[in-house]
């Protein structure tokens, strides 16, 4: 059986069992109000019986006989008379008169006069007046039960007691049951036509998945959502957001998400965009800089048979994906470097093994000795000889290559001194590879024909900082932060000018307008800063930056050197 169909029977079985319960309810309130109504009607007969002054007087001198009269005088007696004239015109099932001994002078059956009463009348004999519902010998019934004062009011002398059948509470509680049946079937219709409803909603709403596949998709969902190292979130067809991991939340800086939407939370205009209609596109991505993080967006529409259920916004940080990137660069550029220093120390030893085999050593360690002081290779960089870090030389040298193709020189600046090794290869290297791509790409862009970039390394400690300078035309305003905001780039400003050939701007980022803030959110993260240090001036020289990374360089051999 489907899980709706379980759900409608339990339902419908929930309303049965309510309207039963309570159509059961208010017909025993019922029968319970009716029993009070006749017991009220049984003690107001027997109260009217038991002042009777006939009654009182006959009761009194039995009373004062201390003995009850025989039968057959009972039965033409003036009490037994009143008696049965009083239930015949009130309906009720008896009106039964005993003295203080609890012996009737009165009974609708003669039979029983002068006998005890089948149940107690000590209530009564006691000068209470009581209504119970009991079984005597004519059958359950309602009774009453009131004591009987003597003339003179001082002693009891005896009980009037009548009843009425309980047959006469089913009797009345018979009018009042069809209105009840009635009421009761036409609640189970609605509750049954409820129940229905809601059996459908149920189903449309879990898109008439059953609880296993329900379980799964929550099982998979949380997977999905905390499993995953990029943030997620969902957002229905109606623009609201409806799950958010914390990955996304730290991301976006939000808080409180459920309910609403995206811009209620506050999130950049091209973050709303990804979302609008009119757009044929299953997939839309955008970068951006959110909260001075560089985030690559990526929204995908969610489409169940078809039905459109919302989109899925994928979050992930670029610092990541960009320092992972970079290392990749950088062990490229030592691996190319380790198979050109492979190649050249195979030659060189070629060269001194041919002297040595000729019989001449001492143009051999001649050669030797030249070979030790140029270094085992020479990168396009001038002043490479400054960095002894073979980590620098190596990423140094492959950008050196990479801007020489271009036909940008790149040189290391005169005051350039690095005392330590690299300790955080994968933050120096996106740092100094975005400042070092961005300077190219502005002297390629420059109007000076005059083109160079020279970076400058210096260390304090632990901490690195670095200079890197260009021959292009500056920013093109003087304001020292437009460079880290999101969308500015140095390609940018390209006017029309012949580019020198050979030129790809893909190498360098061109238009992505994202690598300076990435270099300063990497520097800020851990305690440093990226900064302008001069704008430059149109037809160069062209802008200086500034790096300040920490903690990046071990110098503990330098340590132990000096």
């Amino acid at each position: 059986m489907a899980f709706s169909t379980k759900m409608l029977v339990l339902q419908l079985t929930v309303v049965v069992v309510v309207v039963v319960l309570t159509a059961g309810v208010y017909g025993w309130l019922s029968y319970q109000r009716l029993s009070a109504e006749i017991g009220s009607k049984s003690l107001a007969v027997a109260q009217s019986m038991a002042v009777e002054d006939i009654v009182r007087r006959e009761l009194g001198a039995g009373s004062a006989a201390a003995s009850t009269p025989a039968n057959t005088r009972l039965r033409t007696g003036a009490v037994q008379q009143l008696a049965e004239t009083l239930r015949s015109r009130t309906d009720a099932l008896f009106v039964v008169v005993t003295d203080r001994y609890g012996m009737r002078w009165s009974h609708p059956n003669p039979a029983e006069l002068g006998r005890p009463v089948s149940t107690s009348p000590d209530a009564a004999l006691s000068g209470q007046e009581i209504t119970v519902e009991e079984i005597g010998t004519l059958g359950p019934s309602v009774r009453s039960k009131v004591p009987v004062w003597s003339a003179d009011g001082r002693a009891v002398v005896g009980e009037v007691s009548v009843g009425f059948s309980t047959s006469d509470v089913l009797t009345g509680l018979q009018t009042a049951i069809f209105p009840i049946l009635g009421i009761a079937a036409v609640a189970l219709a609605f509750g049954a036509a409820g129940t229905m409803l809601l059996s459908r909603r149920l189903r449309t709403h879990t898109l008439g998945l059953e609880p296993s596949e329900i379980g799964e998709l929550v099982q998979d969902q949380a997977v999905v959502l905390y499993g995953v190292v990029e943030g997620v979130i969902g957002i229905a067809e109606d623009g609201h957001v409806t799950v958010c991991n914390d990955k996304a939340r730290r991301l976006l800086g939000l808080e409180d998400t459920s309910g609403r939407t995206l811009s209620e939370l506050g999130l950049p205009p091209r973050v709303l965009a990804l979302l609008e209609p009119g757009n044929a596109d299953d997939q839309r991505s955008v970068q951006m800089m959110v909260n001075d993080s560089v985030l690559i967006m990526t929204a995908r529409k969610v489409v169940r048979g078809r039905r459109k259920l919302g989109w899925v916004l994928m979050v992930r940080d670029r610092t990541d994906v960009e320092a992972l990137s970079r290392q990749l660069d950088a062990v490229g550029a030592l691996s190319t470097a380790l198979r050109a220093q492979r190649h050249e120390f195979a030659n060189r030893l070629h060269a001194v093994s041919g002297l040595l085999n000729v019989g001449r050593p001492a143009e051999a360690a001649d050669y030797l000795q030249e070979t030790l002081k140029s270094g085992p290779l020479k990168y396009p960089v001038d002043f490479a000889g400054r960095l002894e870090d073979t980590y620098l030389q190596a990423f140094i040298g492959a950008k050196a290559l990479r801007a020489a193709e271009v036909g940008i020189p790149l040189r290391l600046g005169e005051s350039t001194l690095v005392a330590g090794t690299v300790a955080d290869p994968q933050n120096v290297t996106t740092v100094l590879g975005n400042l070092v791509d961005n300077a190219v790409t502005a002297a390629v862009r420059g109007a000076s024909r005059d083109r160079w970039v020279e970076v400058e390394l210096l260390s304090e400690d632990t901490t690195l900082y670095i200079t890197v300078a260009d021959s292009g035309d500056g920013l093109q305003a003087d304001d020292r932060e437009a460079p880290f905001t999101e969308g500015y780039s140095t390609s940018s400003a390209a006017d029309g000018r012949d580019v020198p050939r050979g030129t790809n701007d893909q190498e360098f980022g061109q238009g992505e307008g994202l690598g300076l803030a990435l270099s300063r959110q990497i520097a800020r993260s851990g305690g440093g800063d990226v900064w302008v240090v001069s704008p430059g001036s149109p037809g160069g020289p062209g802008a200086v930056f500034c790096a300040r990374l920490p903690q990046v360089l071990d110098t503990t051999g330098w340590k132990e050197h000096a």
